[in-house]
């Protein structure tokens, strides 16, 4: 690598042509960048005792490494912004300066700094941009009409500079010797010396704020040559951007590309970790081609697209994608990826991969209701296929999801309909899904309930009427706070403001001025059928109503059923695969005084969080929510602790912890404590806590 400050324009002159490789994110300065430029310029050119202006480095691969060519060509890994800013400065100054009469000084710009003056074509450019930049650059400095696609950016800030540039009182020649000004360093790397991604990830590190994809893109394109890099990337990698959208591609790829390294590897990265992942991924198989993983990517990402951004073609699949969306369960993806990829290969057939959607659908939902707790679900759903016989996609899938337990269980009917007939569902995110889902359950013809608006029977209202207060009798202040906003409660219609405190009588009768009914009684809606038979409205009506409508909502969403036959057989396949299985009893030093501590501890950590799930293997007794935080491995007198996190990570005030990374020890972690007496447990708890926020927080 060669490194040397040098001014910009001296950079430029001379037979050469920088190349902007076709990995890299498109020109992306905006006008305030460009302003800032602006007058950065003009402020040197004004100041003779100022002798230069320091703009950034540019960092590119030295000529003759890629391809011959009759000028050196030099590929850019770092510097696009600036390079491309100060072409378009200086073509725009050329630009004034001929209209100024200046023929002479605009000749000089155009064959010292931005054209190759005895070449033809692509090469007589001293900067090829890529993708819409590179034609809307060429076709500005040919003097050619703009065409669509063309570069936004590109256009926008010439107009900017060629503006500032007429209305400036400042002399021409005053610009102009600020540009002469601007300083950088020219790096210039060689392949037989220099890692050109090593140093590009280092440039990233100190500020460059690339994305996730931004990274992964360059790093599987950059060590290839030109030809296989384009062929490459128009093959797979820019139809894949374009499926993703402008907006929000760079979120929509992190997050994919997560799930999909969670389907390959079963374990899930932190969003901000994806390209480490990646990587890792990469060389641990090194017998991939990068033709072949990105190949695999974009297959891969058709389903995404088809699943996260509802682009399916099939009408009852995109369906089912959109419920699931509308539950906003993320992390059900590395699930669904694999198992579009069965359907695709012809493993699950169309009608087994949605009653497996349906089922994803109806697990979320009924443990959202019941109030399970969800951090432990990335986990489930990214070792879920390792547990499914797909000779039997479908009824292995129900079988794994029936005899989950615990925190990872599928609500009964009974619990469900329970926990949904008395909780606030009005105030949950997810209200207008379960109010559409409710309503067009069984119709053809479906009704668009986000043209309603949510309608308390009995009103919000704490002042209730006189009417109300006496329909609902003296507890009507409990009856009021307790059923509000509950299942029996809540219904749709769209004469809300209508309807607003009356009594019920009135919104039960109530007519349109053309004497139409409009009420719950002439209402179309199935949520309100039965409403217009009701005399009353209280505490009675709203709890029937509610029963009603959970038994309903139990048919929508389903608990899968087996035969007997076939769930005998899972469950026996279950036992048999957890045929090991320890109680304390198997822990002969757990007792006396140890089973004490032991109970105590146990319960301090159970009582951490809802989600904290207790499995004794035959060393340790482990503590785990998404993943073991916490492992306890009983000895003679004391209880010794692993904790799931590393020493470095550790906040220990009191120096309570040992670091184990490099010593051989029984438990998940690098972490180890020991607990000999009742006392130490606040300080002890305060460690394993630290260790379950820790890894709670994975995969969010």
């Amino acid at each position: 690598m060669k490194a040397t400050e040098t001014k910009f324009l001296e950079f430029l002159k001379g037979q050469k042509q920088f190349i902007i490789p076709i990995y890299q994110r498109t020109y992306s300065w905006t006008e305030e960048q460009c302003e800032q430029l602006f007058k950065d310029i003009v402020k040197t050119g004004e100041d003779d005792k100022n002798t230069g202006h320091f703009v950034g480095s540019i960092v590119y691969i030295e000529r003759g490494i890629y391809q011959v060519s009759a000028i050196p060509q030099l590929l850019v890994i770092d510097g696009q912004q600036r390079l491309t800013t100060v072409s378009l400065m200086l073509f725009a100054l050329g630009q004034a300066m001929q209209k100024a009469g200046q023929e002479k000084d605009q000749g000089r710009i155009n064959n010292y700094y931005l054209f190759n003056s005895e070449e033809e074509g692509e090469l007589r450019h001293k900067l090829l941009l890529t993708q819409n930049d590179k034609t809307t650059l060429i076709r500005l400095m040919e003097g050619q009409d703009l065409i669509e696609p063309m570069s936004r950016r590109i256009q926008e800030n010439y107009r900017y500079f060629e503006e500032q540039l007429a209305k400036s009182t400042v002399p021409l020649e005053t610009i102009y010797k600020g540009i002469a000004k601007l300083i950088i360093v020219d790096i210039s790397l060689s392949r037989e010396h220099d890692n050109p991604q090593l140093i590009f990830e280092s440039l990233n590190s100190t500020g460059l704020e690339l994305s996730q994809a931004d990274l992964i893109r360059n790093y599987v394109l950059m060590g290839l040559e030109p030809k296989e890099q384009e062929e490459l990337y128009n093959a797979f990698w820019y139809p894949m951007e374009q499926s993703f959208g402008q907006v929000n591609y760079s979120e929509n790829f992190d997050q994919f590309m997560r799930d999909y390294l969670t389907v390959k590897t079963g374990r899930i990265a932190r969003i901000q970790e994806v390209y480490q992942a990646f990587k890792a991924y990469k060389n641990a198989h090194p017998d991939l081609s990068i033709r072949d993983i990105v190949s695999d990517i974009y297959t891969h990402s058709k389903h995404f697209v088809s699943m996260a951004l509802e682009k399916e073609q099939d009408a009852e699949l995109r369906n089912a994608f959109a419920d699931i969306n509308a539950l906003r369960v993320e992390v059900a993806f590395p699930l669904m990826l694999e198992m579009y990829s069965d359907y695709e290969a012809g493993t699950l057939s169309h009608d087994d991969f949605l009653q497996a959607l349906k089922l994803i659908e109806c697990y979320v939902f009924r443990r959202a209701i019941c109030d399970i707790p969800t951090n432990s679900l990335n986990k489930t759903f990214a070792t879920f296929t390792k547990v499914l016989d797909k000779s039997d996609y479908l009824n292995s899938f129900k079988a794994v999801l029936m005899l989950k337990d615990s925190y990872k269980r599928f609500p009964t009917d009974a619990e469900f309909t329970k926990a949904l007939s008395v909780r606030d569902l009005y105030n949950l995110r997810i209200r207008n899904y379960w109010l559409r889902k409710l309503e067009n359950h069984g119709r053809k013809e479906r009704v668009d309930v986000e043209g309603y608006t949510i309608e308390h029977i009995l009103p919000q209202n704490e002042k209730l009427s006189p009417e109300w207060r006496s329909e609902l009798g003296d507890a009507w202040k409990d009856i009021q706070a307790t059923y509000l906003h509950t299942l029996g409660n809540l219904t749709l219609t769209g004469y809300n403001s209508e309807y607003s405190d009356l009594p019920f009588a009135k919104k039960r009768e109530m007519k349109d001025k053309e004497g139409n009914a409009v009420g719950f009684a002439g209402s179309p809606l199935r949520l309100n059928v039965g409403l217009g038979e009701l005399e009353h409205w209280n505490e009675q009506e709203i709890q029937k109503r509610a029963q009603r409508l959970a038994t309903l909502a139990a048919q929508v969403w389903q608990f899968p059923t087996l035969e007997e036959a076939v769930m005998e057989k899972y469950k026996q396949a279950t036992k048999a695969e957890n045929a090991d299985v320890y109680t304390l009893a198997d822990h002969p030093n757990l007792t006396g005084d140890t089973m004490v501590l032991f109970q105590q501890l146990r319960t301090h950590i159970l009582n951490i969080d809802p989600s904290v799930n207790e499995e004794i293997k035959k060393i340790y007794i482990a503590f785990k929510a998404t993943t073991n935080f916490v492992d306890v491995i009983p000895r003679k007198g004391e209880l010794r602790l692993t904790l799931n996190m590393k020493y470095s990570d550790l906040d220990d005030p009191k120096s309570l912890c040992k670091d184990m990374t490099d010593a051989v020890h029984w438990g998940n972690g690098d972490v180890q404590m020991h607990l000999t007496s009742p006392d130490q447990i606040p300080d002890v708890i305060a460690m394993i806590r630290q260790s379950f926020e820790n890894n709670t927080d994975n995969g969010d």
